[in-house]
């Protein structure tokens, strides 16, 4: 059966590093094994507030809160002092809340995201009231702190890991590759340009240096402007 890790990481202050044995282990495993994986371009990873993983080691931040909702867009440690609270007891009180952990380390991102076996993914959260900022930004990021002003890859090998990769990888036929016959899902960008916009306190932002988008051949973006009108499709799983 094939294998997809799906947004590989190493999270926690102690596994940063270890991407290295990660990625090695990958290698010797992919020698008999049909084995890749994903990952988002972001040292911090977004959900629910779970108690499992509140820690004084990383930054927690507080997108909503349902009991205490004058505390979104604040750290948990803050919170905390504000409230005169351990840090656990704080993150008692304000649930059911989102949160965004600072759990990543850099180093480790960058690692995974140039890994030859590794697709690039959003897992965002559409319906998330105040989402991680790679909802909005994770191609654009890709695209233009990656890998033009990082360089970790080409531009081709950064487009081939967000469309033929993971279509070919998806048995998605005819998509992720420009060709007489497939299915015309065009992006056109400045590649001196493009960049995301998305942060963790502002995180519904339209990214720079994107100019026309094609779904299915029909035009829906230009110019900052999404048109009404929808012509994507629903893919069923082959």
């Amino acid at each position: 059966m094939p294998v997809v890790i799906s947004h590989l990481k190493c999270a926690g202050a102690g596994n940063w590093g270890r991407t290295v044995e990660v990625l090695d282990l990958m290698d010797k495993v992919s020698e008999h094994q049909d084995v890749s994986c994903d990952c988002y371009p972001y040292s911090a990873s977004s959900s629910t507030l779970d108690l499992k993983q509140v820690t004084d080691e990383i930054d927690i931040f507080i997108t909503w809160s349902e009991a205490k909702p004058e505390y979104a867009g604040k750290m948990l440690k803050d919170i905390a002092q504000e409230m005169e609270l351990p840090l656990m007891e704080a993150a008692r009180a304000l649930q059911p809340a989102g949160a965004v952990y600072h759990c990543m380390d850099e180093e480790d991102v960058k690692r995974v995201l140039k890994y030859k076996l590794t697709m690039v993914g959003s897992d965002g959260l559409p319906n998330d009231p105040h989402p991680h900022p790679r909802l909005w930004g994770t191609f654009p990021k890709v695209l233009g702190h990656y890998c033009r002003d990082e360089k970790l890859f080409s531009m081709a090998e950064a487009i081939h890991k967000m469309t033929g990769m993971s279509a070919e990888r998806y048995n998605m036929t005819d998509r992720g590759v420009i060709k007489e016959g497939a299915f015309a899902d065009l992006v056109l960008f400045n590649p001196n340009t493009v960049k995301d916009t998305a942060t963790f306190e502002n995180p519904i932002s339209v990214s720079d240096g994107i100019e026309h988008v094609f779904v299915n051949g029909i035009s829906t973006y230009k110019n900052g402007v999404v048109s009404e009108k929808r012509s994507g499709r629903f893919i069923y799983r082959n």
